[in-house]
């Protein structure tokens, strides 16, 4: 039976307390996760607008999420969605949306802008790019052993 060595529980632990930091920051904003996270991609690109397959794709949460917090985003105004041809959706931020993130995500976002502030460019670019080589490294080790 194998078990996670020291290395993998710490980066576990690591990754679900940076996971619960997030989650309660979001509910002392009133959010969800998955409003949260819509609502910090669309803020995030200049336009406020997104394909729903890159909301879906840069959030990491199922399409089934996304879609029930879309519907209640758009019942309350905050965001509404435009073909894109085909069957392909756009995702578009209201006024009363871009509000609504100035006054939640964009707090989320200069805190997170802060922190790599703080780092020195070398240290953030180092965690960057060991992060990413996790990830590649990860989704091949898992492609190769969990069919």
């Amino acid at each position: 039976m194998a078990h996670s060595s020291s290395a993998m529980r710490r980066f576990n632990h690591l990754v679900s307390e940076t996971d619960a930091v997030y989650h309660e920051v979001s509910a002392r904003l009133g959010l969800s996760d998955s409003v949260m996270q819509i609502l910090y991609i669309l803020y995030d690109f200049p336009d406020g607008r997104c394909a729903l397959q890159e909301i879906c794709r840069w959030s990491g949460t199922s399409k089934q999420t996304i879609n029930s917090a879309l519907r209640r985003l758009e019942a309350e105004g905050v965001l509404y969605l435009e073909q894109a041809g085909g069957k392909r959706k756009t995702v578009c931020l209201t006024e009363a949306g871009r509000s609504l993130a100035e006054r939640t995500v964009a707090k989320i976002m200069e805190a997170e802008n802060a922190v790599f502030a703080a780092w020195p460019p070398e240290a953030l670019e180092t965690y960057l790019t060991l992060t990413e080589r996790y990830l590649a490294a990860f989704r091949e080790e898992a492609g190769e052993r969990i069919p």
